[in-house]
């Protein structure tokens, strides 16, 4: 009897002390993960799924849980799984998806249950232009503009007058084309030749013959992962002499691999993680980053695709946001999530693997000339660029 009239004091005293100490651990903070770990953008989606152990799993000594899905490269499959993180699984963020369609298809659903995305994706479209639904969104890979400006600076220097662009059919290619088609007319630079082409294709036959004939100094090609490979190859095949560039999606050691010989002195500009021995110890990034890639070294027994580095990053910047949050709300409400949001939004000067980031209700991505840098492709091996 006792205990039954004391039941309402009981409850409302731990009501009153979540209120008034939010710092005490009633909730895991949950954290949904949502990678193409399989599918034909795998190779962008297994290091970010790998990444995912490197991860806290205490943060101001609140337990962290996360919960992975893999999209299986399906835009479709994404929004089920991002859905059920949201409806079943209640999380208090969530990183990825990986491809830049299936993260385009998704940003509503955050939006609409106020739950902070942090998306792993080369396009700039999911955070630009800020919309009142993006503001819900936040970037872990550097901005077209930023890795395509230190393109196009190189392509000026060298003399590039004439430009193909080879570009896939997707918010990837088509944010590039849109991006590359603004910086190249303020540098004198004219884009004789524009196409398309789809992840899966399996022939770029006809698109790099019509690249060929327009006999362009240089060709960009924007794709990501496994994708970039074949409309260089390709071209390279049908006797193309001119400089190949390529963005940050081409970043990994596959594209190396894949392409042999026929990707030799290609250029690109992405983050330091490619070349780290070569970079100076005094940028703020290289230590964050040779930890990253030593620890992933040694749980998986290779190196880690700068792709894994964005979802790793995703954890550093929520690292840092949770218990910003923590001070106002508990994790598994809406105010909790509001208030990392908040939190994610207000990063300054947040050294990590890829770049430092400095966040803004008007950039969520965040980056400035720390996350990039000019690589080549020499005797088979990522290289810094040296004038």
């Amino acid at each position: 009897m006792l205990l039954k009239k004391a039941a309402p004091f009981l409850l409302s005293s731990v009501f009153y002390l979540s209120q008034a100490l939010p710092g005490i651990a009633l909730a895991d903070v949950k954290i949904g993960v949502i990678t193409s770990s399989t599918g034909p953008i795998a190779l962008v989606g297994i290091p970010q799924k790998n990444s995912v152990a490197l991860m806290p799993s205490e943060i101001g000594g609140q337990k962290v849980r996360y919960i992975h899905f893999d999209d299986g490269s399906d835009p479709t499959a994404s929004v089920k799984a991002f859905k059920k993180l949201i409806d079943e699984e209640h999380v208090d963020a969530i990183i990825g998806p990986s491809g830049s369609p299936n993260a385009m298809g998704v940003i509503q659903f955050a939006a609409e249950s106020g739950t902070p995305m942090l998306a792993p994706t080369g396009s700039a479209a999911v955070v630009l232009p800020m919309t009142e639904q993006k503001k819900w969104v936040f970037k872990t890979t550097q901005n077209d503009d930023l890795i395509a400006e230190a393109l196009v600076e190189h392509m000026a220097k060298a003399g590039v007058k004439t430009l193909g662009f080879l570009g896939t059919a997707d918010p990837y290619g088509e944010n590039w084309a849109k991006v590359m088609h603004a910086l190249a007319e303020r540098h004198g630079i004219k884009i004789t030749a524009n196409e398309r082409f789809q992840r899966q294709d399996t022939s770029m036959t006809g698109q790099g013959l019509k690249v060929l004939m327009a006999k362009p100094d240089a060709v960009l090609i924007a794709a990501p992962g496994s994708s970039s490979v074949m409309p260089q190859t390709t071209l390279a095949d049908q006797g193309y002499k001119g400089q190949i560039y390529q963005t940050h999606g081409a970043a990994l050691d596959p594209f190396l691999k894949l392409g042999g010989k026929k990707v030799e002195g290609t250029i690109l500009a992405a983050s330091l993680m490619l070349v780290i021995d070569e970079v100076d110890d005094s940028h703020p990034s290289k230590a964050i980053a040779a930890d990253y890639i030593d620890r992933y070294k040694e749980r998986y027994g290779e190196a880690p695709a700068t792709f894994g580095a964005n979802v790793y990053d995703a954890g550093l910047l929520l690292e840092r946001a949770i218990p910003e949050a923590e001070k106002t709300a508990q994790p598994g409400t809406a105010a909790f999530r509001a208030a990392l949001r908040d939190a994610l939004e207000k990063t300054e000067e947040l050294a990590a693997t890829q770049g430092v980031y400095n966040m803004t209700p008007e950039d969520h991505s965040g980056f400035d000339e720390r996350g990039r840098e000019l690589i080549t492709v020499k005797n088979g091996q990522w290289a810094l660029l040296k004038d």
